[in-house]
Parts: C-alpha cells; sequence; structure tokens
C-alpha cells in the first residue's frame, strides 16, 4: 500500500491478493478518504495449492506473480505491499475474555486494546499457532452488558469477550514464502470469509444476526455475525470441483468434459422433460474411445447428491455454533459454486431459515469480471484496506484498528509502542505495531517526573559517598 497527500486529502493505493483453490485475483484499487476506487484487475488459474492450503511454493509463487503482473499493467502501478486472503484450511479459533481496571474511570482506545490484550493472554494457544485475528464481539462495563462501543464511556471496569483466531505457523509460514518469492510485501492477512462477508453483508443483516458462506472451488467458508461482531467461523474442504470430480466418475468422462458438462447442464431444479434427454460425451481413454449417450438425469442426480451432501454438513456446523436461532437476518450464500440453478432453493430448504444468493457490493471502478460472486473475497480484502471492518480487532500484524481511526492518525503513529501479550511467556513482549496508541500528555509528564526522581535520589546518594570519601582522605 503506497500512500500520498494531495491538498488536504489522503491517497492510498492498495493491492488485495485473493489466493483461492482454483483462481489467483489480485486488485488494485486507489483510494482517497477511505473510498476504493478499482483501477486494475488480474487473474490466473491456481497452481501449487489444494484445498486453500500451498502444496508447492515455487508454483504457487508463479501463479501469484502472473495475476499481479496482469493487475499492475491495467494499473498502470507498480504496487508491491498487499492485504492478502488466508483459507480457513490453515485456522482454528477459540473465545475468551478479559478484564481490566480503569484508574482514571475513562474508556479510550488505549483501555480498550489493553482488554483485547489481556483477553489474548488469557487464553492458551499451542505453540504450532500464531494468531491473524483477534475480534471483540461483546464488552462489559460495570455492571452494564452488552455494551455496543465503550469508546468515551465512563467506569471502573472493563470486560471484553474475543474470537481469536490463529493459523498454523508452518502453513502461514508457506503462503508467506510463495507471496515473498513473487516479489510481494505483505500488509495484511485476513481470513477468506471475513472478507467475503465484508464485501456482501449489509448493516441491517448484520445487526440482525446473519452467517455468511463462501462456497468455492475446493473450499466452503462459514462466518457467522450477530450483533454486528464476527462470532464464529468454521471450514469445510468441499466445493464445486468436487462435483466435477463426482461427473467425471460416474459418467466415466475427462475431468475437462466433467466441468463443462456442470457449466453448461449442472443445476437442482430440472422439468422431467429435461431430465429425459441424452447428451453425447466422449469416454476416458483418447480420442479413439467411443462416445457414449447419457441422460441428464444422471448428471441432475449426481450434481444434486454432491450439494445436498455438502449443504448438510454445513447446516450441522451452524447448529454447533449455538446462534442459529440468532440469525434474524438469515443465511447469504456467495462464492462461484452458488452459480449452480437451484441451489438457493434447496439450501434455504435444508437450512430452514431464508437465504440468498450474493454478488459483492458495486464500488467505484467495478470492472465486469469482478461483479459475480466468485470475487467476493477480492473485494472484501479491498474494502478491508480501506477502513471497513469491524469496530474493534487486533490485525495479523499485532496492530489495533477501530473503525473511527483516521487514516492521517495511524501515519503519524508510526513510532508509538502498544504492549503485544506473547501467550506462551509470563512477561508481556513489546513490539512496534503500526497502529498504537501514543501516550497522553498527562502519561509523559508522569513518566518524566519519575525520570526527575530517580535523578535526584541518584545525586544525593552521589553526595553522601562524595562526603563519606573526603572524610576517611583527611583520617589516613
Amino acid at each position: 500500500m503506497e500512500t500520498n497527500y494531495k491538498g488536504s486529502e489522503l491517497e492510498q493505493t492498495i493491492l488485495g491478493i485473493d489466493i483461492g483453490s482454483t483462481k489467483i485475483c489480485a486488485v488494485i484499487a486507489n483510494c482517497k478518504d477511505g473510498i476504493p476506487h478499482i483501477i486494475g484487475t488480474g487473474f490466473h488459474k491456481s497452481q501449487g495449492l489444494k484445498k486453500g492450503t500451498i502444496t508447492n511454493i515455487e508454483q504457487a509463487s508463479r501463479a501469484i506473480k502472473e495475476a499481479v503482473n496482469d493487475a499492475r499493467r491495467v494499473a498502470g502501478t507498480t504496487s508491491n505491499k498487499a492485504t492478502v486472503s488466508i483459507s480457513g484450511a490453515y485456522t482454528k479459533s477459540t473465545d475468551n475474555s478479559g478484564i481490566v481496571n480503569i484508574p482514571n474511570n475513562e474508556i479510550g482506545i488505549k483501555e480498550i486494546n489493553r482488554a483485547i490484550q489481556t483477553a489474548l493472554y488469557n487464553a492458551t494457544i499451542p505453540n504450532e499457532y500464531e494468531v491473524i485475528h483477534i475480534l471483540p464481539y461483546n464488552f462489559k462495563l460495570d455492571d452494564q452488558d452488552f455494551i455496543d462501543d465503550p469508546m468515551g464511556m465512563t467506569g471502573n471496569r472493563l470486560e471484553v469477550s474475543v474470537r481469536i483466531i490463529t493459523a498454523q505457523k508452518s502453513s502461514l509460514g508457506n503462503l508467506k514464502k510463495a507471496i515473498k518469492a513473487a516479489g510481494i510485501e505483505i500488509q495484511n492477512i485476513v481470513l477468506a470469509s471475513y472478507a467475503s462477508s465484508i464485501a456482501v453483508l449489509s448493516e441491517d443483516e448484520k445487526n440482525l444476526g446473519v452467517a455468511c458462506i463462501d462456497m468455492g472451488g475446493s473450499t466452503c467458508e462459514l462466518m457467522i455475525h450477530v450483533g454486528n461482531s464476527l462470532r464464529y467461523n468454521d471450514f469445510l474442504g468441499v466445493g464445486s470441483n468436487h462435483i466435477t470430480n463426482d461427473l467425471a466418475m460416474a459418467l466415466h468422462t475427462p475431468q475437462a468434459i466433467a466441468e463443462q458438462i456442470k457449466i453448461q447442464y449442472g443445476g437442482l431444479l430440472k422439468s422431467q422433460e429435461e431430465s429425459e434427454n441424452l447428451i453425447e460425451i466422449p469416454s476416458i481413454g483418447g480420442e479413439d474411445s467411443p462416445k457414449q449417450q447419457v441422460s441428464l438425469s444422471s448428471v441432475y442426480n449426481v450434481v444434486y447428491a454432491r450439494v445436498e451432501e455438502t449443504l448438510v454438513i454445513l447446516e450441522k456446523s451452524l447448529e454447533r455454533s449455538n446462534l442459529k436461532e440468532q440469525l434474524g437476518g438469515g443465511i447469504v450464500l456467495t462464492g462461484g459454486m452458488v452459480q449452480l440453478e437451484g441451489l438457493r432453493d434447496l439450501a434455504s430448504a435444508l437450512f430452514g431459515i431464508p437465504t440468498r444468493i450474493a454478488k459483492p457490493i458495486e464500488i467505484n471502478g467495478l470492472f465486469t469480471d469482478l461483479k459475480g460472486p466468485e470475487c467476493s473475497t477480492a473485494i472484501g480484502l479491498i474494502l478491508y484496506a480501506s477502513g471497513k471492518y469491524t469496530n474493534y480487532e487486533i490485525d495479523s500484524e499485532k496492530r489495533i484498528r477501530y473503525r473511527s481511526e483516521k487514516l492521517e492518525e495511524n501515519l503519524r503513529q508510526f513510532h508509538t509502542h502498544i504492549p503485544i501479550v506473547n501467550p506462551s511467556l509470563d512477561k508481556p513482549t513489546i513490539h512496534n505495531p503500526v497502529n498504537s496508541v501514543p501516550k497522553s500528555a498527562s502519561d509523559i509528564k508522569q513518566d518524566l517526573s519519575g525520570i526527575t526522581e530517580i535523578k535526584k535520589i541518584t545525586a544525593r546518594n552521589d553526595n553522601i559517598f562524595v562526603r563519606v570519601w573526603q572524610k576517611l582522605t583527611q583520617i589516613f
């Protein structure tokens, strides 16, 4: 992300890279005063990835580099700092809480950060995992519960409940290596389902409670919002590519032909007349193999069986969340798989909740090839980088982010410090995050007064030693 000033306005160049299981999508946008304008896109078929995880760093890096170079050519920029998506396949999540006393009785960003850090400190994070998101979902001030935003309020004790999302260090390291080998510097890492939810959910849906399910090529990722806070996330290593595999096996035809059949004929709600139609397809074994005729009913049955199984597993995940009764906003489906005809009706029947299909919200300069549901994560990354995240969170770079912050303030805080708690140590360590909170004038004054007091004590002790030494020299 590059930052430029023009008069009193702040302009940024944002690069978002969605590393999906089927495709790599790179998007470049100019962001002025928090409003993004897309200026370049690039796509490349995913390589070196399986079910969202890196399996070949060299191949993955090459695909990422190609997608980014295409976007750069369209945009006419050389931006190399990116906000990157990470698949839920890498992650584990846990809930925890933290309580802090407020000495001055007024809640500021420093106190909110301290409460969130305490919740992290209280959590048990395995050594092989690294925190990528800390997302508060409930604040409690003294005896008052369900505080939407404690900023500026008065109280003696602040309590916060958080969702902590962690990623395997080894898998995360492989992702970072692939990005670095492509000549890209990571600005931030964002969970793919979180990014998708930013791109497709309305504020009303989030306030009422809503589940967002991104159904991609090899994965389905679930994220639940309740009260405009992220409460639950889950991952399923099944997607539309599995329908292709099922068709290839059931119809005994090559993968490429099975993919064409899925796109052209795949669907869930077909009439009896259509089902009786026959299509001619090649068999596995090369060009000399005889062609075969199959009924479309066979195609529909294969597609239906796989989609139904996938939705049933997702419904069980919704039940495990214990939040299904709070989904007043229903369920929102996005991702490439939702383009199957009839999927919304089947999902609504199985979930027992109103369900809609969603495309990413339109933003300035939105290219035609970014308007489909398969691009929700990529658009969400751009929106995240431009400031469209939850009220408060600590991101993958250990920086505290809050929706009301100003970009100019962020830039002025590059050299300030926030204590970041390391759960594996007894004592907190000090990092240098970008969005840390500077000390107030009273805090600085207190620190200086403490230093002055130490100097006085040291000077007084020095004087005593000098007088003793002078007496001894006189005696001897």
